[in-house]
Order: structure tokens, then sequence, then C-alpha cells
């Protein structure tokens, strides 16, 4: 069964690799063999405007070589009108059946003096990806055969304006998407109103969860991730000794009934992750 059947039919775990950094796409890959039970892998395009391999070619060669479905992300940012159009192209042809359109980081992020394009954003994308899907180009012109993509998108459960991060929500789905993976989100209460809204929507939703390495880590997402708070009540457990992956059980047991699925920003910890998928699997056997 492929990923686009599962959603809305069983309970979903994605997660991400990153970006590769260099040539070595061979350590990814082992790593990527480490997982158990993971339904589809993230690839970073260029995250923080950093260089790294190309997403769409990287997801090709981890499809085809470990076996396992991948969703590269792919940017407004670096990408003219006509360039994106041939790459859709080129994806499709690769095998590549998913795709996460984003904004993309700014080039000021980044230490290169590089100019950003956005000839679109990302529900133009979404649109452009769609019309491909019918067989016509950005002007509507028919060309050869038509490509088969699903399309995810981003969404943001602790956006301080839950109204108007489901009008965003909704008019991506409006100009295609199929389904969401969220930001992380820590506070089940704050979950459980977006997941309520969300709902309204009609598409599934993969909530995101990031297990904190450590208070330090977790005092670091309160200060530099736009839309993600960790409350703090869990800052207050860290420092008392509860672990990220104690804490990130507890907050699964409260809302693994209301979604299609999870999202996980493991940040390279594979372990951590399998055991995330375990612990949710156990309590899906027990329902």
């Amino acid at each position: 069964m492929t990923l686009i059947d599962k959603l809305g039919k069983s309970f979903v775990f994605t997660t991400e690799l990153g970006g590769i950094n260099g040539t070595d796409i061979e350590g990814s890959i082992t790593k990527l063999k480490e997982y158990d039970g993971v339904d589809a892998i993230n690839i970073h395009d260029c995250p923080n405007a950093r260089l790294r391999m190309n997403s769409v070619m990287a997801a090709a060669i981890i499809k085809q070589v470990a076996g396992v479905e991948t969703i590269p992300h792919f940017t407004c940012r670096d990408r003219s009108l006509l360039g994106t159009q041939a790459d859709l192209l080129g994806a499709h042809a690769l095998g590549i059946r998913y795709l996460l359109p984003t904004t993309g980081d700014g080039p000021q992020h980044g230490p290169y003096q590089s100019s950003a394009v956005y000839d679109y954003n990302t529900a133009k994308l979404i649109e452009l990806i769609k019309s491909f899907n019918q067989g016509k180009d950005a002007n509507g012109e028919a060309f050869t055969g038509q490509t088969q993509f699903a399309v995810a998108a981003t969404a943001t459960p602790g956006a301080a304006n839950l109204a108007a991060e489901t009008v965003n929500m909704q008019r991506k789905i409006s100009a295609g998407a199929d389904f969401f993976q969220t930001q992380p989100v820590y506070d089940p209460e704050q979950a459980g109103r977006f997941i309520d809204k969300a709902k309204s929507l009609g598409k599934p939703v993969l909530l995101g969860l990031m297990p904190l390495k450590s208070l330090k880590m977790a005092e670091f997402v309160n200060k530099n991730v736009a839309g993600v708070t960790v409350p703090a009540q869990i800052l207050t457990e860290m420092e008392q000794g509860k672990t990220g992956f104690e804490i990130a059980c507890e907050f699964i047991c409260q809302i693994y009934r209301q979604v299609d699925g999870i999202h996980i920003f493991g940040m390279g910890d594979v372990a951590v992750t399998n055991k995330v998928v375990a612990f949710t699997r156990e309590l899906l056997n027990r329902r």
C-alpha cells in the first residue's frame, strides 16, 4: 500500500533526513535503512540557504536504493517558473511521487551572495504541480503525458492566531494540497485546538513531534524557532530530570487518537525515532 493510500485509513509515520552535505549519500542511505516502521522520509531543500545535495535527486536515489518512499522539499526560493517546470518533469521521470512545496529560507540566512527568485508563492506552486498532474503547463498548454504527484503542505499548530492558520491551510487545500505535515507542538491543549480546526478541512494531518534532547535544546527552541513553544511546565520537568522521550510519549498518549499520523523531527537520532514509532504502535494495538 502506498503512502497516499494509507493516509486517512491507517496511522502513518514520517520523519526527516535533512539535507545531504556534500557527496556522501551512501552514509545517509546506510542510516535510513536503520529506521523501523517509518512510511516516508522527507528530504530538505538547502535548509537555512546552505548548500546541500539537490533534494529531488537525493530523494530519487534514496527511494531506489533504500526502498523507502521519499518526500523531497521543493522551494520557491531557487527556481524560476521555467526552471520549476523542467524540474517537475524531471522529478516525475526519476520516480518521485510526493513533493512538499515550501517558500524556502531566504538567502540572507546562508553564506552565499545568492539571489532569491520567488516567481510564485507556495499556493501557486501547489496549483502548478496539480496542473502538471493534468498534463498542462503554467500557461495551461498541454504537454505530452502528465505527472502523478501527491502534495504535502506545512501547517503550524502553535500559531498565535489559529483562525488565520486555518485560512492559510484552506488556501493550500484549494490549491491542491493532499495532506499536511505540521511543525512541532508540545502543548496537548494547543494541539487539540489546532486538530479541531484542521479536521473541519477534511485532509489528513500528520502532527509534528520533535523529541527534546536536552533542556538547552528546549530553551533554544523557545528562543529561535518561530511558531514553536515549549511550555514552562515541560522546562521545569526537564530541569527535574525528565527526558525528552518521556515527554514525547506523554504527549502522544494524549493526541494519537485524534490525528492521522505523526511527523517525527528526529534530528538524525534513528534510535529515538524508532522508539517513538514502537511506543505509538503499541498504543495503537491496544485500542
